[in-house]
């Protein structure tokens, strides 16, 4: 049988605020459907001070978009888990959401997220920290968390500026892999952004959204990947 083939995203949205330093969440929609995927993972989904308000209202997602939105928040305000959101194309069967809590001196979570795709995926929506033996930890712990998922992407903003160091918690079981450089949008000059695909999930293409309206709806630029996952055995 064929491979499943999808398509998944991620997107450091600076809370629907751009360069102009406007927040507008109706343009970071925008970008988003332009995407053309299939899952979305996005970073700082949720305002930062007081109960976390989300960036991006439910009800606009519901209207403007064609996705459902995966319930991971915990004070029923927030649309994500320390601010990691995902995103869903209607119509794909999501089997577990679990959230979890990462090592670090900042508090940092992620969502592990289990989808009726293929054999089965794994998606895990992240946004690590900015000290590496933080975020080298804090992969140690996805790694983790995972082990018993044989087919899995890792997706986010990585905070890593290396090209080479800093992924080694990965390597036994994953293939780190960055589109291209995302970070700042306005002259991209480093690949913060990165998805880690388990042996067994084959990477079929890969990009940098550059669009005029992407380049100006936050400081990151969305990257994306097209995946292949093996099919389900009958």
């Amino acid at each position: 049988m064929q491979p499943s083939r999808i398509r998944i995203a991620s997107y450091n949205i600076r809370k629907a605020r751009g360069l102009d330093q406007k927040r507008r969440p109706e343009r970071t929609l925008e970008v988003i459907n332009a995407l053309g995927a299939d899952i979305v993972v996005l970073q700082e989904a949720d305002k930062r001070m007081g109960p976390r308000q989300p960036a991006l209202p439910r009800a606009m997602i519901a209207a403007e978009t064609d996705f459902d939105l995966v319930d991971v928040s915990r004070n029923g305000i927030s649309i994500g888990w320390h601010g990691n959101a995902i995103m869903v194309r209607a119509g794909i069967d999501v089997e577990e959401v679990e959230t979890l809590n990462l090592p670090g001196f900042e508090p940092r979570g992620a969502v592990r997220l289990t989808l009726g795709v293929g054999a089965g995926l794994t998606v895990v929506a992240a946004h690590l920290g900015l000290r590496r033996r933080d975020r080298r930890a804090q992969l140690t712990a996805l790694n983790h968390a995972t082990d018993l998922d044989q087919y899995c992407v890792l997706a986010g903003d990585f905070n890593e500026w290396s090209q080479t160091r800093g992924f080694e918690p990965l390597a036994a079981r994953f293939e780190t892999h960055s589109p291209g450089r995302s970070f700042h949008a306005r002259r991209p000059i480093a690949a913060l952004d990165r998805f880690a695909l388990s042996y067994g999930v084959e990477l079929d293409d890969a990009g940098v959204a550059q669009s005029a309206l992407a380049r100006v709806a936050s400081d990151h630029l969305p990257i994306w990947s097209d995946i292949l996952v093996p099919a389900a055995i009958c």
